[in-house]
């Protein structure tokens, strides 16, 4: 399990010292070859085999010890090559074997060090597992919140531009290296619906009160997953295909949703406040809380956990504790919203 930081101006296939064994193994491979062509050689001019193997040693090295033997022409036009040779070889594989420890320690040790910490210190996050094509469309439309990837392929886990864990999502330590315990929702998008099914039964052991979301592959895994845990069970070609038939038949209907839930640039949004059981709105109607002319936000639908939505309810719905309300308004209004909705009876009390 590696836990890497990546910059977003450069993509690598893998982990950054991965390229500097590589080029290391390259250097060992090529210095390797010298002393086998340079120890064939002394030993043709007639030197025996530890004689070769020490004069094409020396050689290379350029430590100053005299022939071990006397050379006539063809030996020291020979020994001149070998010196360049084999000089360019060991410098070549000293560089990198230099560049590799010290890139390998600084972006290796420090890096991992680095992003433990970050990790560490995150509070409420979101743990993706899966970094394929329906990963990164979930990470394109959570924007900036704070998220942690989670990937086994070095290949996809290097593209990643924020923070990750380098491993399999099923284990429970590279769960435990995202923050599962301190996570507040967990995405598995893994391709295989048997992988979700397990990083959905792990993740439930592990933090029983966790919000999951899982994939599903097909309709037959739907059931399994929510048996293992899953809070939400979404199929992308369902979705795919009832997004198609509505802009088919809806267009703009289908465009105003899209553009009121994930446009930043309109003003107004779609968006959920929980009540909670401790809030003055609790116990009210929507009549009584005056909830569109104290924040400005419209009421679209309540729901109470586990029960129906009530969509356009009327005036006289009775808002309980606990209740969601998925209501409409700017940024400003919602904020108003959450805040009415989070005061408690006794802030409001006048004093004495």
């Amino acid at each position: 399990m590696h836990i890497m930081p990546t910059s977003p101006a450069t993509r690598r296939l893998g982990p950054p010292w991965l390229e500097g064994r590589r080029r290391l193994l390259i250097g060992l491979t090529g210095l390797l070859l010298v002393v086998v062509a340079g120890t064939i050689g002394y030993a043709c001019f007639g030197l025996s085999l530890l004689d070769a193997l020490f004069q094409t040693v020396i050689t290379v090295s350029t430590v100053g010890f005299g022939e071990a033997r006397p050379f006539g022409p063809g030996a020291k036009v020979f020994t001149i090559v070998l010196i360049f040779v084999g000089v360019a070889a060991a410098a070549y594989t000293f560089g990198v074997g230099i560049d590799t420890l010290v890139e390998g320690y600084l972006d290796g040790t420090f890096g991992r060090r680095r992003m433990q910490r970050r990790i560490g210190a995150m509070r409420g996050h979101m743990i993706l597992c899966g970094w394929g094509r329906v990963g990164q469309a979930i990470a394109r439309r959570v924007g900036g919140a704070d998220m942690v990837v989670v990937d086994a392929s070095a290949e996809r886990i290097g593209t990643v531009s924020g923070l990750y864990v380098h491993g399999d999502a099923t284990s429970e330590e590279v769960l435990r290296a995202a923050g599962i315990d301190r996570a507040r929702v967990l995405v598995t998008a893994l391709n295989a619906d048997a992988d979700n099914l397990y990083v959905t039964l792990t993740a439930r052991s592990m933090v029983p009160g966790l919000f999951i979301v899982s994939r599903a592959g097909s309709q037959a895994a739907v059931g399994k997953l929510v048996q293992a845990g899953a809070d939400r069970v979404v199929n992308p070609q369902d979705l795919g295909g009832a997004r198609m038939a509505a802009l088919a038949f809806q267009p703009h209907v289908a465009e105003f949703l899209d553009v009121i839930m994930h446009d930043g640039s309109l003003e107004f949004r779609l968006e959920e406040v929980e009540v909670p059981a401790g809030s003055p709105l609790a116990g009210q109607t929507l009549r009584s809380a005056r909830i569109h002319d104290q924040t400005g936000t419209l009421v679209l639908a309540m729901r109470h956990p586990g029960r129906e939505f009530r969509t356009n309810p009327p005036p006289t719905a009775q808002i309980a504790g606990g209740e969601i309300l998925i209501v409409i308004g700017d940024s400003g209004q919602v904020a108003a919203l959450r805040a009415l909705a989070a005061e408690t009876n006794a802030s409001r009390r006048p004093p004495g």
